[in-house]
């Protein structure tokens, strides 16, 4: 069972990240296909991201997700607060019983540093340095996983923050931080009447690289 990693980060909490190498059989048996997604990877990783939540809490209700106009899935009575992500043959879930979460995993790639000014504003950009990108050096390499994680952070704290249209340079700010294999930074959604001040939790494997928000 090709279970990539597991997190408990605490009774009421926990993530997992699956690697995918099975059909479409295997999944079947517990989660209900999805009619409107026709491209087969995709709807491997669809399959996968929701197994994932049964994984996690055996007694989740698969047939009470609602999907919201903004694309995000919820339970309309919240007894779980649940987030997905997948890219290539990965997805990642994580569930809690009693907060708000949000979940994002990323492959580093080069490709990440060519759309970095829309999505990270220039104070990060010179915080994080970014704001001068390298070619074919370990700078450069140092860049790519640095940019990713960035990306993965913002992507983790719109999940959380479900609401859509989001200016990720503006609303969404990662305060500046030691970046290793695997920690926090902090982060500020400045949404229109409110600041939420967050701890983004992050972990690479090697070309992996995993964030989530619980709050």
């Amino acid at each position: 069972m090709p279970l990539f990693y597991h997190k408990v980060i605490s009774k009421e909490t926990k993530l997992a990240i699956w690697k995918i190498e099975e059909e479409e059989a295997f999944f079947n048996i517990k989660v209900p296909i999805p009619q409107n997604i026709t491209h087969p990877q995709k709807r491997l990783q669809h399959l996968a991201g929701r197994f994932l939540l049964q994984h996690l809490f055996p007694d989740f209700p698969y047939e009470s997700i609602v999907v919201a106009n903004n694309n995000k899935p919820y339970l309309p009575n919240e007894a779980y607060h649940f987030s997905i992500s997948h890219c290539k043959e990965y997805a990642a879930a994580i569930v809690s019983t009693q907060q708000r979460v949000g979940i994002d995993v990323e492959l580093i790639e080069a490709r990440v540093l060519k759309v970095i000014r829309k999505f990270l504003n220039q104070k990060e950009r010179l915080n994080f340095n970014l704001e001068m990108l390298r070619h074919n050096n370990d700078i450069a390499l140092e860049q790519q996983k640095t940019a990713t994680l960035l990306w993965s952070i913002k992507e983790s704290l719109f999940k959380w923050y479900a609401v859509g249209n989001v200016d990720f340079k503006t609303m969404l700010q990662i305060n500046v931080g030691k970046i290793s294999n695997q920690g926090q930074l902090y982060a500020a959604i400045h949404a229109p009447n409110k600041i939420y001040e967050l701890q983004t939790d992050y972990h690479f494997f090697n070309q992996l690289c995993l964030s989530f928000v619980v709050h």
